[in-house]
């Protein structure tokens, strides 16, 4: 029995018989979007480093200017 049409019109669709689904079955397409989100989650996760990593610099700039603010305030 088969469980699976193809689409009219679209060589790289099926539809599934029982819940009536459309499936793609192009595994090209498959592996440019699972490639694509993959380096979209690399980029954010390197994008969250440097926010990291810039807010670490700042904190410490700032812990910088206040200790030379104490040693000059000091020294009067």
């Amino acid at each position: 029995m088969e469980h699976y049409a193809k689409v009219e019109g679209h060589p790289n669709l099926l539809r599934d018989m029982k819940s009536n689904a459309i499936i793609n079955t192009d595994q090209i397409a498959l592996d440019n979007y699972t490639s694509i989100k993959r380096k979209k989650e690399l980029e954010q996760q390197r994008i969250n480093t440097i926010e990291s990593d810039l807010s670490e610099v700042k904190s410490s700039i700032e812990e910088i200017k206040q200790l030379l603010r104490n040693m000059t305030n000091g020294s009067r």
